[in-house]
């Protein structure tokens, strides 16, 4: 089992906050109670209220407490908490966000404070503040920050026009393991990545010195209002210019303090009830092999298999980020399987060469719920069935992270009280082998109704906007901080359990398309590209292509396995086929995608199913009619993919 520090240090075991709690000593603080903590060595401490509002709202101060106290003593005699944890000199590094989440989980889950924090900073704690609430925008009711660093370039590097502080400047370098190089190159200094914070709205004031020579202006708050704002977020500065201006105008009389108290208190009180996303998270047989290989071997290859939603930037780049800066001893390799449009069905029979083929997984997430929209029930089941099986057959210990995201059909379904049938199937599958799982569909919808976010304005699309992806990017997270509350334990295999369809498709693969015998009107272009100008997907051009455009062309692919059929590129020009196996009577399939006017869309096609696992034949046929709505009669095939037992 993990010790007590390990856990802490990676952040959470809410059984060890019992063990630090012995250590808590009260005294005073401006005349109220205050209770004093220590986390892995930090000395930190909670203010009391006399008279606390309802649901415990509160305030944390990231740096220097007992700076201009005059705005938490108001904010405590209304009845709020005041917090604050001393990781000093890490300068908002990923070790210092580290235990500010141990301290907001003990707070908010062992105090029972408000899931939402305003944030007080001061000077360097800019830097804190905003790389904790760049990370959490959904735990943050508004942002108060004095003369805030908010570019380290500024200070303490001094590369612009700030005076800089060397000592501290090479303190920084050494936290964030930087060279000169990289600490000048670095990107997520609180003025850069605001795209999440400003999707949440999170109010954001700043108070400054029009003369700060430490943090000027011009290259610090200015900076990020203006990006700020651009992205839509709300930010006002204020600056101060009566009584004295201090260590080169840095330091200032606070002017107004009930004017900024009531700022935070109006942002964050009544407090908003959050509907917490452990309820969606399930996490039935955990990740205990994935944590091995992350702590003990400290090498780890992380996949993602999905469509659209998998491909394009967002939670899968902040997973990403997460476990590097929570395991930043590990190893990692990451593989970006996401292709756009690609649901389960095509998952099975391309994760051999996507996947299992780039070396040993000891992580899959896997996110088809949305592309499977349209796919029959059966299929998706064999489908999703057979990549677990697939890819635990190939690997015993790898940990297999199944995700249902959202769409506004599936919003339509709950509002009638249904559930779209994707769901349960991948309900199903997960139960089935004791996955974890995430009900991302479920908790969009339920967050609506809380009135938490707005389709319209927070998630916008079904490729959610940056406040949806920063949701599914929490939720898979608290997966994975769930996960470490059990106990460690060696590597092992699960027994896969029997299937619950015999003909799943668990050893899918793709098959040539050289694999075919032609007749004439067929060729492979070696390196197929379109010539209309329309739009492309990922693996569906410039590569190889089996193309046919003449009416009457036929194909013959013999095969071995229980499952075959073609994934064909789709364009405004596809026709219309029949095929066969096994001799048998010929079916038709008309090519043409609703997407015809737009894209050469890649679309897969099982053309035969539960067969004896032995040899076959399938035939395609090119037919001499064609759907009113499409210019021609092609057939462009990237792959043929089948099931071979």
């Amino acid at each position: 089992m993990l010790k007590l520090k390990y856990l802490i240090t990676l952040l959470l075991s809410i059984t060890a906050f019992s063990a630090l709690k012995a250590q808590d000593k009260t005294n005073l603080w401006q005349g109220f109670e205050k209770v004093q903590l220590k986390f892995g060595g930090y000395d930190a401490y909670y203010v009391k209220p006399a008279h606390p509002l309802p649901g415990n709202p509160w305030v944390w101060r990231t740096s220097f407490p007992d700076w201009h106290t005059q705005m938490d003593s108001i904010l405590l005699a209304k009845g709020f908490y005041v917090a604050f944890i001393n990781v000093d000199n890490q300068y908002g590094g990923p070790e210092a966000m580290k235990f500010y989440d141990v301290f907001y989980t003990y707070l908010t889950k062992q105090q029972a404070f408000a899931p939402k924090v305003a944030l007080e900073a001061v000077s360097r704690g800019g830097l804190y503040a905003y790389a904790w609430a760049k990370r959490n925008p959904d735990k943050v009711t508004c942002i108060y920050a004095e003369t805030p660093v908010c570019d380290i370039k500024s200070w303490p590097g001094g590369k612009l026009k700030g005076a800089g502080d060397a000592n501290a400047w090479n303190e920084l370098k050494r936290v964030y393991h930087f060279t000169e190089e990289q600490a000048i190159a670095y990107n997520d200094n609180p003025i850069d990545n605001l795209e999440g914070l400003a999707s949440f709205r999170v109010p954001v004031l700043h108070t400054i010195g029009l003369d700060d020579k430490l943090a000027p202006p011009a290259e610090n708050s200015d900076v990020l209002a203006k990006r700020y704002i651009a992205l839509g977020g709300p930010i006002s500065i204020h600056p101060v210019t009566q009584g004295p201006m201090e260590l080169q105008g840095h330091h200032f009389k606070v002017d107004r303090p009930a004017y900024y108290a009531d700022f935070i208190f109006n942002n964050s009180y009544p407090v908003q009830k959050i509907l917490p996303y452990s309820d969606y998270v399930k996490v039935a047989g955990g990740l205990n092999n994935f944590y091995y290989a992350a702590t003990v071997k400290k090498k780890a290859t992380v996949s993602f298999l999905g469509g659209s939603i998998t491909f394009n930037p967002g939670w899968r780049d902040k997973v990403c980020k997460y476990l590097k800066e929570t395991y930043p001893e590990t190893d990692f390799h990451f593989i970006a399987a996401g292709i756009p449009s690609l649901g389960s069905l095509p998952h099975a029979f391309r994760v051999q060469r996507d996947i299992l083929d780039s070396g040993k997984t000891d992580l899959l997430f896997v996110e088809a719920a949305v592309n499977d929209r349209g796919t029959d029930s059966t299929t998706q089941v064999r489908a999703l069935e057979g990549i677990v099986r697939h890819a635990k057959l190939t690997n015993p210990m790898m940990d297999v992270i199944f995700m249902a995201f959202v769409d506004p059909q599936k919003m339509d379904n709950y509002a009638k009280g249904k559930v779209s049938p994707e769901l349960l199937n991948h309900q199903m599958v997960a139960t089935h082998y004791n996955l974890p799982y995430v009900n991302l569909a479920l908790e969009v919808n339920d967050k609506i109704k809380n009135k938490e976010l707005t389709w319209a304005d927070d998630f916008k699309d079904i490729h959610p906007w940056y406040h949806g992806q920063e949701i599914y990017f929490e939720s898979i997270k608290a997966l994975l901080q769930a996960s470490i509350l059990a106990e460690y334990k060696q590597p092992f295999k699960a027994a896969l359990p029997k299937p619950i369809d015999k003909a799943n498709y668990n050893n899918g693969s793709y098959y040539n398309i050289a694999n075919a015998k032609l007749d004439k009107g067929w060729a492979i272009n070696p390196n197929w590209n379109p010539k209309d100008g329309l739009s492309t997907r990922p693996g569906f051009v410039d590569v190889p292509m089996l193309i046919s455009t003449e009416p009457g062309s036929e194909l013959t692919l013999p095969f071995k396995g229980t499952a075959v059929g073609v994934a064909v590129v789709a364009g405004p020009d596809a026709g219309i086929i029949s095929y066969s196996v096994d001799n048998g009577a010929y079916k038709e399939l008309d090519l043409l995608t609703e997407f015809y006017s737009w894209i050469h869309l890649g679309v897969y096609h099982l053309l035969g199913d539960n067969l004896s696992n032995g040899n076959h034949i399938l035939k395609i046929k090119i037919r001499d009619k064609k759907n009113n709505s499409s210019k021609g009669n092609a057939c462009r095939i990237v792959n043929f993919f089948v099931n071979n037992k």
